[in-house]
């Protein structure tokens, strides 16, 4: 089923065409990706589909039953309310519904109902109709629903209140509150800000099943690799569309590009060689009609354009202006954190020349305190950071603090390097595409893709042999990602980084290390051998534990004890497991129950029966009471 169509779309900004001539169209379960530059319209195009802008030519063609939902970058949800009380308002329809539901039994039980008859049945068949819409529309499931996104996005205490919640958990909430609603159309501005990487997984596998439409404006490729099955481009005020995912779309981007210059090639050579044999031929008798004949092709000949290559990209390279010695830093015992509070401790790793190593690990759990406390913003709560010879650290913060000056774009370089002239300042600006009135921009007017070029920029000026990064490649697109990924690879130094782009991790790091929230963990490679040595772990875990357990009973009496209470544990597991088991059949049982009292109660030859009715709607009351008791007890078990 077709949900939405964009037709010959057009958007000005002033004077200042941004959209031209878009096309889109949306069916049931689609999974598609808007891509393009910062600022090549995405997301005003998302909010001109959402209905929160206008535009200024064009259809856009919805029926009327088809639901939006729409999350724009970074909106935090504001509430007075607790976690739990806010998600439960997406459900307002259904509780009015168990509350109508609840009076309508009243009624029927009341003695006065029951021995009217016409009354009677009026109440009876509206209860019948209630109690089928409440059940198709997931009045027994909202609650195990808010639990399993709010447990996905990690929120595992919903009694606290929103207001108390940092701005990235406020965002995570509100995308949390969008996916509960359900809507046919699910549109995702940068949904992927403020996740770690285990809420990625989690939301990456909870898209891939979602039943409606899903429309992503995002620049985490392995995130779109994994999600999207189609791509539109937006470039030039123009949008085209590719099938499959993130990566097929580049494959494809290329070959066409290929395929077009060659075909492009092709007809200029053929040109030239019309022209050239007119030229010759033309005034020569014997061959001038076939001159003619050639000029009037080449007159009718429809020219095929240059095709366009990509636009302008950034293009810089980290230098350094010394050599560090071997050893870079030395990191033993280390506990990290705010005052007296300890985030995270015993951190123990060394980094060594030419070492790109990332930082991973849940939110919240002192990453970029690590990186603060490393560079001296923070001081060591416990044990030791040792630093080797010739260092030069070079520090990017994701939030770029610093860059909050009324300074213009240029004077905000050159004022930290004063001896370098005009010229070469405006090439630097230029090569991250501050081209024209832009270097004359106030800095904390930017936005935050220029704000962040603007950051790389000075970071590239200083030439350290250390770079620590904390989170580079937001506000970055896709194409500035690709061109800082090259100059890191190239970059002759070490680099300590914190990302959450998995893409970005797999290209860049020689080494992983794990942050927790007592301890590290060091892996030697990229970010899918983390992942398949994780995996690793967990299995010989599993099997050592097993192992140890066969040992412990045959070879030590006196640790039966230990052994005893291993058994005694995966017995309880079992018994859980068979308790779960036994619950989800007995819901079944129940669910069928109720059903069946509720076809009974329809039934002519029974609702005329009043001790008939009395008696099946008891049974049927005892069945309800029982099903929400073995709700909550599987939702307790399941956790």
């Amino acid at each position: 089923m077709i949900l939405l169509q964009v037709n010959q779309l057009q958007k000005y900004y002033g004077a200042d065409l941004i959209l031209s001539n878009i096309k889109l169209e949306l069916q049931t379960r689609d999974r598609v990706a808007l891509v393009g530059r910062n600022g090549a319209g995405k997301s005003t195009l998302l909010k001109i589909i959402a209905g929160h802008l206008s535009h200024d030519g064009g259809d856009i063609i919805k029926p009327k039953e088809v639901t939006i939902g729409y999350l724009a970058q970074n909106t935090g949800l504001e509430s007075n309310l607790s976690i739990w009380e806010e998600m439960l308002t997406v459900f307002e329809p259904l509780q009015l519904m168990e509350k109508s539901l609840r009076r309508l039994e009243e009624q029927m039980a009341d003695p006065g109902v029951f021995e009217d008859k016409e009354r009677y049945e009026r109440v009876l068949k509206e209860y019948d109709q209630l109690q089928v819409k409440f059940k198709e529309t997931g009045g027994y499931q909202y609650e195990a629903d808010i639990r399993s996104v709010l447990h996905g996005l990690n929120f595992h205490e919903s009694v606290l209140a929103i207001s108390s919640l940092s701005g990235g958990q406020k965002t995570r909430l509100a995308l949390g509150k969008l996916l509960l609603t359900k809507p046919d159309i699910l549109i995702l501005d940068e949904p992927t800000n403020h996740l770690d990487i285990d809420t990625l997984s989690w939301l990456e596998q909870y898209l891939q099943s979602y039943d409606g439409a899903i429309l992503i404006v995002s620049h985490d490729r392995y995130f779109l690799d994994k999600v999207v099955t189609q791509v539109y481009e937006v470039s030039r005020k123009q949008i085209q569309r590719f099938t499959g995912n993130y990566s097929s779309y580049l494959d494809q981007k290329a070959a066409n590009y290929e395929r077009d210059m060659k075909l492009y090639e092709k007809q200029q050579q053929e040109v030239a060689d019309l022209q050239d044999f007119i030229q010759r031929n033309l005034a020569r008798a014997s061959t001038t009609k076939r001159a003619q004949s050639r000029r009037k092709k080449l007159e009718r000949m429809e020219m095929i354009d240059r095709p366009l290559g990509g636009e302008k990209s950034a293009t810089f390279s980290f230098e350094i202006e010394r050599q560090s010695g071997n050893d870079v830093l030395a990191v033993d015992s280390l506990a990290v954190g705010y005052g007296n509070e300890k985030i995270s401790e015993d951190i123990n790793f060394r980094a060594y020349k030419g070492e790109s190593i990332a930082l991973v690990g849940p939110n919240g759990i002192g990453k970029s305190t690590l990186l603060k406390t490393i560079i001296n913003r923070l001081p060591a709560l416990a044990g030791t950071i040792q630093y080797g010879t010739n260092l030069a650290i070079g520090y990017y913060d994701q939030e770029q603090a610093e860059l909050t000056s009324n300074k213009r774009v240029l004077n905000e370089l050159w004022d930290d390097y004063p001896l370098k002239n005009e010229k070469e300042i405006r090439t630097v600006l230029g090569n991250f595409l501050f081209s024209g009135d832009d270097v004359l921009k106030i800095v904390s007017t930017l936005s935050g893709g220029e704000k962040a070029r603007l950051a790389l920029a000075k970071l590239m000026l200083e030439k350290a042999n250390v770079l620590i990064l904390d989170e580079p490649t937001n506000h970055l697109d896709l194409d500035s990602k690709e061109v800082l990924e090259n100059a890191l690879i190239d970059y002759p130094g070490t680099i300590l980084f914190v990302s959450h782009d998995r893409y970005f991790i797999n290209r860049i790091a020689t080494k992983v290390l794990e942050l927790s929230g007592n301890g590290s963990s060091e892996y030697l490679g990229d970010y899918d051998y983390y992942l398949e040595k994780k995996l690793e772990q967990k299995e010989l875990e599993a099997l050592a534990l097993e192992d140890l357990a066969k040992k412990a009973a045959d070879s030590a009496p006196h640790e039966k004890n230990s052994y005893q209470q291993d058994k005694e544990s995966k017995k309880l597991e079992r018994q859980r497991k068979r308790k779960l088991d036994e619950i989800e059949l007995r819901i079944e049982v129940l669910e069928e129950q109720i059903s069946d009292y509720e076809q009974q109660l329809c039934a002519p030859e029974i609702f005329q029966d009043h001790e008939k009715v009395l008696d099946i709607n008891l049974k049927s009351e005892k069945a309800k009471t029982e099903l929400e008791q073995l709700m909550e007890e599987w939702a307790e078990l399941a956790e």
